[in-house]
């Protein structure tokens, strides 16, 4: 399985659908598809996981135009129609699980957020492989060129090899904020950093990347093309779905990793049949964008 999985998302067209909002984003993803009131977070997690799994089960949610999806560690341990979530995933829809493991970020330093400590990371890649899941996601998030940015870098690398380590493959992701006022020189930056790191990685150590949508064009190429990258993918970032596809559409070789562009647009009031149109039409058009 995992070997059927590493070649889809290598070489299959498609994108990954990232429904991995934890406790701090998820009141706010419930809020734009319309849900305003909840009594505790266990009822706030049953809600957002309803959600997720009518995203799921829609029959525009597939493996045609879907790659991968991301989750939240609650989501993986919980059933889609009676099957574990990321057996549902890739038995019934061909899409690959991933899991979000990191814990959030630390306060802002040196002009970047780093990820918080992962107590029990080792323990939770093993159950995480039990259950199916193919590789990780963890996010830090760069506001300036400089130190911090270093620093981000080195831990989404460090922090990466122990997820390889364990048998799985993480997707690396030091983001850069879309309203830095260095934008381009922090994504340079970035890109400079990964590919000095890459360099590092042995033959049998691989590698995802989500990063956010440059603004020079195709500054990722030499990524796409590096021999330990399987795939690198562009986060929305914040960007509306137009915005979002607009710029990825410039973005040779790099594919979508969108949750709040894949979203839009989505309310619980909607009946099914008015959810799977809208649900499909971001799906094509990101999958579009997503094929340059």
């Amino acid at each position: 399985m995992h070997e059927q999985q590493l070649r889809k998302i290598k070489t299959a067209p498609g994108f990954i659908a990232a429904l991995d909002q934890s406790g701090g984003s998820t009141p706010r993803t419930l809020q734009r598809y319309g849900v305003e009131s909840w009594a505790d977070e266990t009822e706030m997690f049953d809600l957002v996981h309803a959600m997720r799994t009518r995203i799921m089960r829609s029959p525009s949610f597939t493996g045609d135009r879907i790659l991968a999806t991301i989750l939240f560690v609650n989501t993986m341990d919980r059933d889609v129609e009676g099957r574990p979530t990321p057996e549902y995933l890739w038995e019934v829809k061909h899409v690959v699980p991933i899991l979000k493991v990191d814990k959030g970020l630390e306060e802002e330093h040196a002009g970047a957020r780093l990820m918080k400590p992962i107590p029990g990371l080792d323990e939770l890649l093993i159950r995480a492989r039990h259950k199916g899941i193919f590789g990780t996601k963890m996010r830090s998030v760069i506001s300036m060129p400089g130190q911090g940015a270093e620093d981000a870098v080195d831990q989404q690398v460090e922090v990466g090899r122990r997820i390889i380590a364990q048998g799985l493959v993480p997707i690396l992701e030091p983001e850069v904020d879309i309203h830095s006022p260095e934008k381009a020189a922090a994504e340079q930056e970035v890109h400079d950093g990964l590919l000095e790191r890459l360099h590092e990685l042995s033959e049998e150590e691989h590698v995802m990347l989500k990063l956010t949508l440059p603004e020079k064009d195709d500054l990722y190429e030499d990524l796409v093309a590096h021999p330990r990258v399987l795939r690198v993918f562009a986060l929305s970032g914040g960007y509306s779905r137009a915005e979002a596809t607009a710029r990825l559409a410039r973005q040779h070789g790099v594919v979508a990793s969108f949750a709040r562009a894949l979203m839009e647009g989505l309310q619980v009031t909607q009946t099914d049949e008015e959810f799977d149109a809208v649900l499909d039409s971001s799906i094509a058009e990101i999958f579009s964008a997503s094929m340059t």
